[in-house]
């Protein structure tokens, strides 16, 4: 490491003691000081001080929750360095700069070119590994602007566009993270990870998906989740079979258990690998299987300890709880008799899933409190509006999710037309405590046993306050 660049990661390590990575907490201030000080390019020398190297995760949806799991994985074989749920090059530098480790794991959410610089991280970290959890077109606008799918797309492929070294780790059941790794496959290995039960389906209308190899519609056998499935297509690209997979699945409303195989090269020992784990889970939902899968596949991928494989993974997931989950995100509680789902569904792709969730617990008659999207999201109250559609509710509740009283009123009215009796209540978003209580009210004292609350809010602060008031009165 270069005088300069040591003394520059002196100061930002004296500068910045509020800067406490490694819990999480996203914080920073150490990657701006050194940043400031001596130029993105400088992070190379901070990379080129982890051992093993570093992996980095990003996806439309699941990357928080896949990057946690991964640290829990990991952590149980070797000392790391990490950051989430700060998706910036500065988290990453000030991980780098505060912490010990052999291994950095690193979330990285990228909405365009511009503001996520993909190229630019991936050429200055230099990752061993890209781990891609799907892609959909939900999180494409940025700053109020609509950005076009495709370069949403590429921003996020541009993250290990440039890789020579290491292992692309991507769902094989979503056909765009899937295509993403068929494309490297001569330059680096890639470890497909997906679902190959019976027992989950989509009970969605099937949109048309556009093959990501050619731009013909993709035929698919079965679908997962929206876009995710077993597809093929008449140019040749079809679905990869997957290293590490779900083989069996048993439901039951207080516990699933899952069948998990692997069989895959192991990185830092440059060795094929097998495995197979029996783990016994809370109801997490369909969508924390896949990021469940994610994170062993990537585990499995860099673990130097492979002695330890199966008794880490048994350790960390059969002693798994909700709390796993960040704040906000959905989940289901008890109220008395009632059943009630509620959690961030800011996205078309995230209430589905949350719709999935809840559809499973669901015997009886359903109410449906939804929080909409604001002005100029009127694709997504699109999305929304199929779900609740979809999910077929006896009753059905609307909120403003966000700032516009007088847009989510004009959602209100598209959603009366389909359902007569839905009521509207113009709680104001600046008002987020008296929002709050009557939220928390509307689901407690609903007259019927199934309740589901998603849509847009505040992302965690909100909705993790409902589920508490909900929870302990």
């Amino acid at each position: 490491m270069s005088i300069k660049v040591a003394f520059a990661k002196t100061l930002a390590k004296i500068g910045a003691p509020i800067s406490k990575l490694g819990s999480g907490s996203g914080k920073s201030l150490a990657g701006i000081i050194f940043t400031k000080m001596v130029g993105v390019d400088a992070v190379c020398e901070l990379s080129g001080d982890v051992g093993i190297g570093s992996i980095i995760l990003t996806g439309t949806n699941g990357k928080t929750t896949t990057t946690t799991l991964l640290i829990k994985l990991l952590s149980n074989d070797i000392e790391i360095r990490s950051s989430f749920e700060s998706n910036t090059i500065n988290a990453i530098a000030s991980a780098l700069i505060q912490q010990k480790g052999e291994i950095g794991v690193f979330e990285y959410g990228i909405r365009n070119i511009k503001y996520g610089i993909p190229d630019t991280v991936q050429r200055v970290v230099d990752p061993i590994g890209v781990v891609y959890t799907t892609i959909s077109p939900e999180h494409a606008q940025v700053a109020g602007v609509k950005n076009p799918f495709k370069d949403y797309y590429k921003a996020k492929e541009l993250l290990s566009q440039n890789m020579d070294k290491g292992f692309i780790v991507t769902n094989a059941d979503d056909p765009r993270t899937a295509f993403l790794g068929y494309k490297k496959r001569n330059d680096v290995k890639v470890h497909y990870y997906g679902i190959e039960v019976d027992d989950i389906h989509d009970f969605f209308d099937e949109d048309a998906i556009e093959c990501p190899a050619c731009g013909r519609e993709l035929s698919y056998e079965k679908r997962f989740l929206n876009h995710r499935g077993v597809y093929s297509c008449e140019c040749g690209f079809s679905r990869p079979e997957a290293n590490v997979k779900l083989t069996d699945i048993e439901f039951t409303n207080e516990k699933w258990m899952l069948t998990i195989e692997g069989n895959l090269f192991n990185y830092p020992n440059n060795m094929d690998i097998s495995f197979k784990v029996d783990l016994t889970v809370p109801p997490f939902g369909f969508h924390n299987i896949y990021n469940t899968l994610a994170s062993i596949a990537t585990y499995t991928t860099f673990t130097p300890k492979i002695e330890n494989i199966e008794t880490t993974i048994h350790k960390v997931f059969d002693n798994l709880d909700m709390s796993f989950i960040p704040p906000g995100r959905f989940e289901i509680v008890k109220n008395g008799n009632k059943l009630i789902g509620l959690g961030q569904g800011d996205n078309g792709d995230a209430a589905k899933i949350n719709a999935l969730f809840m559809n499973q617990f669901v015997e009886g008659p359903l109410e449906f409190i939804y929080t909409t999207p604001d002005v100029g999201e009127e694709d997504i109250f699109e999305d929304h509006f199929e779900v609740i559609k979809a999910l077929n509710p006896a009753h059905v509740i609307v909120v403003p999710g966000r700032k516009s009283i007088e847009k989510a009123e004009e959602y209100y009215n598209i959603i009366k037309k389909e359902f007569p009796d839905a009521e509207f209540y113009p709680l104001s978003y600046d008002e987020m405590t008296k929002r709050i209580n009557k939220l928390s009210e509307l689901a407690v004292e609903s007259e019927y046993d199934y309740v589901i609350m998603t849509g847009c809010g505040e992302e965690q602060a909100m909705w993790e306050n409902i589920k508490q008031k909900i929870i302990n009165g």
